[in-house]
């Protein structure tokens, strides 16, 4: 079992950058044995991949939306993983999720056991 707690949303304007952290509360099973990942969810719209890293930090993936916008990382030490956002559009706006877990589809919800309850992000033009 592991607890997420996700923060660090908020109002930017577009072009501005903010960076989400998820704290993570383990129990058993050590944190750094976890691929995270950040999902998002727009109003009206179904639960999207942004990212997801490795347990080693060391191998990274991103939806293509967001590649070369958004950095994820984490630190083991601190059970801390972090999604790092720049140059920040109207369409980023939706509700952002951590997520711990790691099936062989690093993309898609299923691989993932454990979630926050999310934080906002709003981008306005």
């Amino acid at each position: 079992q592991v607890q997420l707690v996700e923060s660090g949303g908020g109002l930017v304007q577009a072009g501005g950058s903010l960076r989400l952290s998820c704290a993570a509360s383990p129990s058993g099973r050590t944190f750094s044995t976890y691929t995270m990942a950040w999902f998002r969810q727009a109003p009206g719209k179904e639960r999207e991949f942004v990212a997801a890293i490795s347990w080693t930090g060391t191998g990274s993936a991103y939806a293509d939306s967001v590649n070369g916008r958004f950095t994820a990382s984490r630190v083991n030490v601190k059970n801390t993983v972090y999604l790092q956002m720049n140059r920040l559009k109207p369409e980023d706006t939706a509700v952002y999720y951590c997520a711990a877990g790691g099936g062989p589809n690093l993309r898609i919800e299923a691989a993932y056991d454990y979630w926050g309850q999310g934080t906002q992000v709003t981008v306005s033009s």
